[in-house]
């Protein structure tokens, strides 16, 4: 087993890696793209993002691997041959459970210690990138604007010795305010050893400065006007690639293990604590209209000094207006708008205080996370083995197709649960568990229920298996089946016959009449269908098939299979007991769901009934007819 599943494990492993870190480089091809970076800087980029990217393709390449592994042995017969020689399914999976295990478990450390390193090193990597200038290539006919400060015009330049023709520069380093423009009918441009600076010589051209910093007046600009036949300009422009320093990413959540993690939320959330409770005391002992929110009392029992609330009973409600009886209209706008003014004061302080715990509640969040990712991935990989093995036991199809189509299917289902979790968690409509591990908590069932059938060689796949399971629960399109025997030991009598037709007849014409066709809401609640009566009519009829399965006429034993099975369904009487009932009743939602469902089983209820006593005047006309030509 080791053998068959360690080669194709290989293969899609670095299959799936390959493909996610191709979803990478389209993500942030735009940042890599015309920065003439080396090809070291590229490939130390790509092997981080690959190491960063592991947990996402590992989970798929051990689903994908172990249901083409399963998949080819079963496809082979060798699967069947390991069962009939003694070989359960769990044994034969046993090795590689084992295997699974050590993955899971070199993934936890790998997530716990590996990945913070390479996740550090990546980010960090590619911010340098973002910030490192691009290459230098100016086109032309358009303005040009990466150089910081400056807008530089080209109307055409040589492909020979890359001179330019017909510049302008706007100048716009000292702001918009003292542009200045350069004109020049060719120049060259280079770069300093250092990389640091753009050389520009210019040659027959001229310059306009202006000088708003030495006007007196604003209404008058003085500007300064240049001609020249060679000059030489030095642009600020770094072309070298930069690298961060790691420690800022390294402080983040992405590059500490679970003991940082653990040590950060811990420290945030006794600042939490303790900046919550100084901002209670504050608002608790802070003044409001000049009335202290608590009273000083001294307790008899303990000999100390207790606070209690201050209320302010009021006989009436306050006059405002009195408060500026007397008062002219300055003096009470000057009033309103300085109790206005710390009203808005008070409200921003508190605003303030509250987007501050707010950040802290997030880096608790975020941590909290980052810490449960280090448990997921080693479960995922678990939860993935044994999805993809039964599976593939019970497909019995190996290669490439059936099985990287459904591992890609539920790959997505796994990651659309995973990252709406993810979401969820981060921004606090679930705790953090619960959006950590909302993914297994539902693909886990899933697991254990292939697992199950293939161990018992269950039908997971067979629809007849599902149609046949809800044509016995809802009691519809059962088909009677009734042979013709070779040899019939007690013939039928016409006489008996006839008796048990009649009988049957009219035993369903009481059951139609004593059960009513629209029962309203609450009689179907607490009356329901008469099981009783149902069950002896059932029993009639099965009674009257099996006498008259012993007819030698084909007719008739055609005619018998047209007579419908009658089950005794839930929908029937659904509350036994009329607390039950009552019950029903009174959660309406729920209970006219039932009801609607319930009436319609009874509709085709009915339906069966009235069948049956059509199909018995057709049997009893058949017998007669046969009984006359006999005769």
């Amino acid at each position: 087993m080791l053998s068959s599943f360690v080669p194709l494990f290989a293969m899609t492993f670095f299959i799936c890696l390959f493909i996610v870190l191709m979803q990478f480089l389209w993500k942030y091809i735009d940042d890599l793209v015309g920065k003439g970076l080396d090809v070291s800087v590229i490939g130390e980029l790509f092997f981080y993002a690959a190491l960063s990217l592991v947990p996402m393709a590992l989970p798929l390449a051990i689903l994908l691997a172990s249901l083409m592994t399963f998949g080819n042995l079963g496809e082979r017969f060798e699967l069947t041959a390991m069962k009939a020689s003694g070989v359960s399914l769990v044994r034969a999976m046993k090795p590689l459970t084992f295997l699974m295990v050590f993955i899971a478990i070199g993934a936890f450390f790998f997530q716990n210690n590996v990945l913070p390193v390479a996740q550090t090193k990546m980010w960090t990597l590619l911010f340098s990138v973002k910030q490192k200038s691009p290459e230098l290539e100016i086109p032309e006919g358009v303005f040009y604007d990466q150089i910081p400060g400056y807008n530089i015009f080209v109307e055409s330049k040589s492909r020979e010795n890359g001179t330019l023709y017909n510049l302008m520069i706007y100048d716009l380093s000292k702001g918009f305010d003292n542009a200045a423009v350069i004109l020049a009918d060719s120049g060259t441009m280079a770069m300093t050893q250092n990389k640091k600076y753009l050389v520009l010589d210019l040659f027959q051209g001229e310059s306009f400065d202006n000088l708003r910093e030495a006007a007196t007046a604003s209404a008058n600009v003085p500007y300064r006007r240049e001609s020249f036949n060679h000059k030489k300009i030095y642009l600020f422009f770094d072309a070298n690639f930069n690298r961060m320093e790691e420690d800022g990413m390294r402080n983040q959540y992405v590059g500490k293990n679970i003991a940082e993690l653990r040590h950060t939320i811990d420290s945030v959330n006794l600042r939490v604590d303790s900046v919550g409770r100084g901002y209670a005391t504050l608002v608790s002992g802070k003044r409001y209209v000049n009335v202290d929110p608590y009273n000083s009392v001294f307790d008899t029992t303990s000999k100390t000094h207790v606070k209690i609330l201050n209320v302010i009973e009021m006989s009436k409600p306050l006059n405002v207006d009195s408060i500026f009886k007397g008062q002219s209209s300055a003096y009470a706008r000057q009033y309103l708008d300085k109790a206005l003014s710390n009203l808005n004061r008070t409200k921003q302080d508190y605003e303030f205080k509250g987007l501050t715990l707010a950040d802290d509640r997030k880096t608790i969040i975020r941590h909290g996370i980052e810490m449960h990712k280090k448990f997921t991935l080693s479960i995922a990989c678990l939860v993935f083995f044994f999805i993809g093995a039964p599976l593939g036991a019970i497909i019995r199809k190996g290669g490439l197709g059936a099985p990287l189509v459904i591992s890609v299917f539920l790959f997505i289902v796994y990651y659309i649960i995973d990252n709406t979790g993810n979401k969820m968690a981060r921004d606090a409509r679930l705790e953090v568990w619960q959006g950590m591990w909302l993914s297994t908590a539902i693909l886990l069932p899933l697991g254990i229920f292939v697992t199950y059938k293939a161990v018992n060689d269950s039908a997971v796949f067979n629809k007849d298996a599902y149609m046949n399971f809800f044509r016995k629960l809802l009691g519809r399109n059962q088909v009677r089946h009734v042979e013709m025997k070779e040899v019939i030991m007690d013939e039928v009598d016409t006489t008996e016959a006839v008796g048990q037709i009649n009988e049957v007849d009219n035993v369903a014409k009481h059951f139609l009449k004593a059960f009513p066709a629209n029962p309203n809401y609450i009689t179907y609640w607490l009356k329901g269908c008469p099981v009783n009566e149902l069950h002896f009519l059932s029993g009639k009829v099965e009674n009257l098939v099996g006498y008259m399965s012993n007819s030698d006429d084909k007719l008739v034993i055609n005619k018998l299979m047209d007579i419908p099975v009658l089950k005794n369904l839930w929908a029937y009487r659904p509350a036994p007991k009329k607390w039950m009932g009552w019950t029903a009743i009174v959660l309406f939602p729920i209970g006219l769901i039932g009801y609607l469902i319930g009436r319609n089983a009874v509709k085709h209820l009915r339906r069966d009934v009235d069948n049956i006593i059509k199909v018995d005047q057709q049997l009893l006309t058949l017998i007669t007819n046969n009984s006359n030509d006999e005769q």
